[in-house]
């Protein structure tokens, strides 16, 4: 919509248009924005006292609108780790980082690069407490309950 919108502003007879590679670049830009402001307002909502999800799955809709190569890149990552290993959280961080090599592979425009390494780290960030149970050995796999989930009905 980022994409449309801006290009369409242009056609307007009261706004001069730039030239076609300014424009490129701050249509850029505007889908770079609009991709940071659904992520960041998904993970911190303002109708949900700014708490929210971890925006795995926000990012990847971002990622797909923006760039769908890498977007299915980090599906198929995702796809791959979670059949291996069964673990959500695993297969959303490393499809983050897949996302960030190819996004600096495929030749994308610095503003989709910048959005996504920035995008992936704070997908990482949010999942700090997955990351400690990784590394713990307690975080659940898919279809088994959690740690915490047993304790409550125990």
């Amino acid at each position: 919509f980022a994409r449309w919108f801006y290009a369409w502003l242009y056609t307007e007879p009261s706004v001069a248009p730039p030239s076609a590679l300014a424009l490129q670049t701050c249509i850029d830009w505007a889908v770079c924005l609009a991709g940071l402001a659904a992520l960041m307002g998904h993970s911190r909502s303002i109708w949900l006292n700014f708490t929210g999800g971890k925006s795995a799955a926000t990012g990847l809709g971002v990622l797909l609108a923006m760039s769908w190569p890498v977007g299915l890149g980090a599906v198929a990552v995702f796809g791959t780790v979670l059949a291996i290993f069964r673990i959500v959280s695993l297969s959303s961080m490393l499809g983050a980082v897949t996302a960030i090599g190819l996004v600096c592979g495929l030749e994308q425009p610095l503003p989709y690069r910048l959005l996504v390494i920035a995008g992936a780290v704070y997908v990482i960030v949010l999942h700090r407490t997955n990351i400690q149970r990784l590394l713990a050995g307690t975080e659940p796999r898919l279809g088994q309950r959690s740690a915490e989930a047993k304790a409550d009905t125990a």
